[in-house]
């Protein structure tokens, strides 16, 4: 049966062999609490889905349950303003405590007219510093960034490979918003396993002419991809990607951060 189906669309792509992308949303995660082992609870609802890790799949993890797992949780009521909070409260019609986290958050506040956008310690620029208080019991409660995005990456990829005996590359995804266009898209903040870029300077296109700018941001595509699945109130927040061909490495997420003394916005 199997090898009649993968004739058939052999056939239908002229008997080349074309590239197939496959993304599975992994439902049925429970709520996650501060310690639990993120790798038991996605093999097992991944096992209940009728899914099996293989080695080369990719596997984009949403942010938040990263932090919940690490506690990377605040309760504002815990949380006392300061005055410069308090002044970017009223300008943004905001709660104190929340902008009391941001600052925290924060390495510098880049912009605070109708919206807080701070680079935060890890360099990403971001609207709040990544604080947020969507998807987390609670109506005091905001989620904070990871720590460290690619560590937990890392971590949560050698858990997986101890429990699946597989390969599997990981990217840790949250949605950021972008300067000239509308609408948010999922970006990759962690990953393990695989290219964050792929630089093709020094190649040629299909007309000969040398590649000298193109670096592709490929985890942030692979990131977006996943978060067609993963939506915003589905409660999907794992998706294995399969058929994505690449060369392990080592990447780390922070290298897409753009160098300040190559950014003409900051």
């Amino acid at each position: 049966m199997k090898r009649a189906f993968r004739k058939k669309r052999q056939l239908r792509a002229g008997g080349r062999n074309v590239p197939e992308l496959r993304l599975f949303a992994i439902p049925g995660l429970p709520e996650i609490g501060k310690g639990e082992n993120l790798a038991e609870r996605i093999t097992v609802a991944a096992k209940k889905a009728g899914l099996r890790f293989e080695n080369g799949d990719v596997l984009v993890v949403a942010q938040k349950i990263v932090s919940k797992a690490e506690s990377s949780v605040v309760s504002l009521a815990t949380v006392k303003p300061s005055a410069k909070a308090e002044a970017l409260a009223a300008q943004l019609k905001k709660d104190a405590r929340a902008m009391e986290v941001v600052l925290r958050e924060s390495r510098r506040i880049l912009r605070s007219e109708r919206v807080l956008i701070a680079e935060t310690h890890h360099g990403f620029v971001c609207a709040n510093a990544g604080v947020d208080h969507s998807n987390v019991p609670g109506e005091d409660v905001v989620t904070l960034l990871p720590r460290d995005p690619d560590g937990s990456a890392e971590k949560l990829a050698e858990e997986l490979r101890k429990k699946t005996g597989k390969q599997v590359a990981i990217i840790l995804s949250d949605t950021f918003g972008r300067p000239w266009r509308l609408g948010l898209t999922n970006v990759a903040i962690g990953a393990s396993g695989l290219p964050v870029l792929l630089d093709l300077r020094g190649t040629r296109d299909r007309e000969g002419k040398p590649l000298t700018a193109t670096v592709l941001a490929v985890a942030d595509e692979v990131a977006a991809a996943a978060g067609l699945l993963m939506g915003k109130a589905e409660g999907i927040p794992a998706v294995l990607i399969r058929g994505y061909r690449y060369k392990p490495a080592s990447q780390k997420a922070a290298s897409i951060i753009r160098p300040a003394d190559e950014d003409l916005f900051r």
